[in-house]
C-alpha cells in the first residue's frame, strides 16, 4: 500500500499512466476512496494522461488526524501530495468534497493548475443543522447510521436498479469510511463558504452535475459556473450525486471533449 507523508498525515495514493505524461490528480468525496473513480480511468489514460488518485485525509486508507479539518487543510494536502513527487503543474478533478478542494486549489494554488474538473460540488453548503445532525449519526452509531440515505442521495432509484454491483461496492465504500475521518471532514464542509473566492478562478475549468442531485443541485453547480469567467457546465440526466458511476459514460464523454481540447 503506497503513502505518502504529507502534512502531518500519511495519504494512500496510487498512479496509473506513464511516468512522463501530463499529471491529473483526482480528489475524493465525503465517505468515499480513491476507488470511486475507477470508472474514469481508462478515459484518463486514453487522453494520454498520467492519474494520480489517493484517500483525502480520514478518508479510506489514508491517516485519520484528529478534527476538525478545513478545506483549507484538505487543499494543503492535494498539493503537499504533488510536492511530494516534485510535480510542479497538474489538472486537478474532484467530486463533492473533492470538487470544494479543487475550488481552492483553484484559487489559492492557480499556477499549479492546468484544468480543473469540479463534479457534483457546491461552493457553500450551510445547513448547519443538517451537518450537525449527520455528525451526530455518525459519532453516536458510525458510519452504519447514514449509509442508506446516503445512497438514496447519491444515486437515483432506477440507477440504484439498473446498477447493482457499483451500489453495493459503494455501500462497502462508505462503510469502511473511519467515523472520526468522516466527522471531521464534515465540519470542514459546514463552515466552508467559496462563493466570493472563486471568481479569481482562471484555469479552464468544467463543472459537472446530476439533474437529480438533492446534495449539491444543478443550481450549486450554476452559481459556480456563473463566477468562474469561461466555464463549461454540464448537466447529467437521469443522475443524482455520483455521476460519475450512475452516468459513467456521458460523464467519460465530457471528460475527453474538456481534457482532449
Amino acid at each position: 500500500m503506497p503513502t505518502a507523508n504529507v502534512n502531518d498525515t500519511t495519504l494512500h495514493y496510487r498512479f496509473d499512466g506513464p511516468e512522463d505524461a501530463p499529471v491529473i490528480l483526482i480528489s475524493n468525496s465525503l465517505a468515499s476512496n480513491l476507488t470511486m473513480w475507477d470508472h474514469q480511468i481508462d478515459t484518463l489514460l486514453g487522453l494520454g494522461l498520467r492519474v494520480l488518485r489517493y484517500d483525502s485525509r480520514g478518508h479510506g486508507q489514508s491517516g485519520v488526524t484528529p478534527g476538525p479539518y478545513s478545506i483549507e487543510m484538505l487543499t494543503s494536502d492535494a498539493i503537499g501530495l504533488l510536492d511530494a513527487f516534485g510535480i510542479e503543474r497538474a489538472s486537478l478533478m474532484g467530486c463533492s468534497k473533492g470538487g470544494m478542494v479543487g475550488q481552492m486549489a483553484g484559487t489559492k494554488y492557480g499556477d499549479r493548475i492546468d484544468k480543473l474538473v469540479l463534479c457534483s460540488t457546491s461552493a457553500y453548503m450551510g445547513g448547519g443543522d443538517m451537518w450537525e445532525a449527520r455528525i451526530a449519526a455518525v459519532t453516536n452509531g458510525g458510519m452504519a447510521a447514514v449509509v442508506d440515505a446516503t445512497l438514496d442521495r447519491w444515486f437515483t432509484g432506477p440507477g440504484q436498479d439498473r446498477i447493482p454491483a457499483d451500489v453495493a461496492r459503494v455501500r462497502e465504500m462508505i462503510l469502511a469510511t473511519p467515523s472520526e475521518g468522516f466527522v471531521a471532514c464534515a465540519h470542514a464542509i459546514a463552515a466552508m463558504d467559496q462563493r466570493e473566492s472563486i471568481r479569481a478562478i482562471d484555469r479552464p475549468t468544467l463543472v459537472v452535475v446530476g439533474k437529480e442531485d438533492p446534495g449539491t443541485p444543478p443550481s450549486a453547480a450554476e452559481l459556480i459556473h456563473d463566477r468562474i469567467a469561461g466555464s463549461k457546465l454540464v448537466v447529467l440526466e437521469e443522475s443524482a450525486h455520483f455521476c460519475n458511476v450512475e452516468q459513467a459514460d456521458a460523464f467519460n464523454a465530457a471528460l475527453e471533449e474538456f481534457l482532449g481540447a
